[in-house]
């Protein structure tokens, strides 16, 4: 079980490769600088998983039991965060990016997932994120999940100033739709 996990991450990312070869041209990108200050708490919390062994015996300590029920729910959460982001990728199409960026011929999207979150690949990664502290079980786990979320938070922020200066439409959308958490945030 201790390899679901790294393995539901690692074919999420390899997808991620792939589609990622499938999008339209870009108009407008964020700076260097600005795409810097959400990705560094991305990055940060991807290395907190895959150094676990180096870490401070404080970062060890369990805030969840450790049994087999935990690495199951763990891995449940997992598949449907990344499942859930997969959908919204492939429902966003052409207009994704990596970085906050305008695509020609943009298209504002409010349909399938972004029905429900206005980023849903955020919600399904951060999902996945809560997943794999839940299995982990101890508070690196959550200090990545905490970090991961300080990222989607201020990236979403900087995508949500560029969609309304490009969409007349977004503010409204944005008073339909929640940014992360359906009916919550």
């Amino acid at each position: 079980m201790q390899y679901v996990i790294p393995a539901l991450w690692i074919a999420w990312l390899l997808y991620w490769m792939v589609a990622a070869r499938d999008v339209k041209a870009a108009q407008w990108r964020e700076s260097p600088r600005s795409e810097a200050l959400h990705r560094t708490p991305l990055w940060l919390a991807v290395i907190l998983l895959a150094v676990r062994d180096r870490l401070p015996p404080v970062l060890h300590v369990r805030f969840l039991p450790q049994e087999p029920a935990m690495l199951v729910l763990g891995a449940i959460i997992v598949a449907a965060g990344l499942g859930f982001s997969v959908w919204a990728r492939r429902h966003l199409g052409g207009n994704w990016s990596a970085a906050v960026t305008l695509k020609e011929e943009h298209a504002l999207i409010r349909t399938g997932p972004y029905r429900y979150v206005r980023h849903p690949i955020y919600t399904g990664m951060l999902l996945a994120f809560l997943g794999t502290a839940v299995a982990i079980g101890e508070w690196y786990g959550l200090l990545a999940f905490t970090l991961a979320t300080s990222s989607f938070v201020l990236k979403s922020r900087m995508e949500e100033r560029r969609l309304r200066a490009t969409f007349p439409q977004y503010d409204q959308y944005r008073r339909e739709t929640s940014a992360l958490i359906p009916f919550v945030y």
